[in-house]
Parts: structure tokens; sequence; C-alpha cells
């Protein structure tokens, strides 16, 4: 069990914000939070001081973080820059998570959301506020479950995956790698890797690059 309960952040923004929240309702105490934005450093989010640029964690002997920002590839730049770091997994007090659910590190789960039952979740994932995921879903890293949205059992995501915020997916569809389904969007079956797909049921209407 991990006794070091102290915590940094990536990104000061409004997502930082839910991930701070987050944090505190899992039981750890925020130090400070990191920016590449200069025109933040030295203001302060829900309290938490925002000291500087994220290359200050290089500085830090064994630093636990999350990388809080909600798009997918940059999470996916900061994992691979900051090796030493140790990328907490996070989960609300308020979510479900059932015991059987594997959650990869830097992970977070927000307020309301419910993890069912032998579901898999990758590293650096968002499954946000009242989200759900039922039973054997497996999301690959860097996917981002937005507010609201819910998946039927067995729901494969490929790595990069955006669901937007409302959308649902029918048990044992997949969504290919890096592909956006937009807001409201209802998947009805298989959506290939790197495609922007809206509507009900969603469709893709262009290749992503």
């Amino acid at each position: 069990m991990n006794s070091n309960k102290e915590a940094y952040v990536i990104g000061a923004g409004g997502h930082a914000k839910v991930v701070i929240v987050t944090l505190k309702e899992a039981g750890y105490t925020v130090k400070a939070a990191f920016d590449d934005d200069s025109q933040k450093w030295g203001k302060d989010l829900l309290g938490i001081p925002v000291v500087g640029p994220p290359s200050q964690l290089e500085s830090l002997s064994d630093p636990q973080a999350v990388i809080a920002l909600g798009e997918n590839t940059l999470r996916k730049t900061f994992a691979g820059r900051f090796r030493h770091v140790k990328w907490l997994t996070a989960v609300h007090r308020t979510a479900y998570v059932h015991p059987t659910v594997e959650l990869g590190p830097g992970t977070v789960v927000f307020a309301g959301a419910v993890v069912q039952p032998d579901a898999r979740i990758g590293s650096h994932c968002i499954i946000n506020t009242c989200a759900t995921i039922d039973h054997d879903c497996v999301l690959k890293d860097f996917v981002h479950i937005a507010p609201g949205v819910n998946l039927a059992g067995g729901v494969l995501l490929e790595e990069g995956v955006f669901i937007g915020i409302g959308s649902a997916i029918i048990p044992q569809a997949s969504v290919g790698g890096w592909t956006v389904v937009g807001a409201g969007g209802v998947v009805d079956g298989d959506l290939a890797a790197q495609l922007l797909a809206v509507g009900v049921p969603a469709r893709p209407i262009r290749k992503r690059e």
C-alpha cells in the first residue's frame, strides 16, 4: 500500500480543477500544479499554487503526479517525457469501481462514475463525471470518456479514443485508435481508427490526421 500521499498535477486549467478535487477525495495532498502557460504562474487553482512549467518536475525526487490535461495526445506526450514520475491512479469517493476492475497508472475516475465488473482500463485514461462503463469493457491507454457517457458491456476502445459528452455505445462494439465520437453520438457498430464520427447513429464525417 502506498504511504506517500503527496501529489502533483500537470496542467492548471478547468480539467485540472476536477483532478485536484478527485485526488483530495482519494486522500492525497496536492502540493502544486505545473503549467507551460506563464500567465498562470504564481496564481492558485482551488488553493493549490501554480508554481511554474512542468519541467520543474525533473528536479523533484520520486514525485507522484497526475497529468491533468483533457487532450489525449498531450497526456501521451507528457507520460513519455517524465519517466521518473510515479503516475497516480485516483478514484473519487463517490464513484463506484468494482473490485475486479483494472485501472492503469495515471487514470482518474471522477465523481458519480460507475465502472462495472471485469472492466480493464489502461494508463492515463479519464473516466469523467457520471460516466458509466459496464462489465468486460476494455479501454486502452489515453482514452477519454466525457461526462455522461454510457458504455454497454464488452465495448473495446483502442488507444487515444475520445467519446464526447452524453454519447452511448452498444454492447460489444469497438472503436479504433484515436477516433473521436462527437457529443451525443450513438455508436451502433464498429468504428475504424482515426475518424471523426457524429450523429445518431454515429457515422464518420472525415478522417483525422
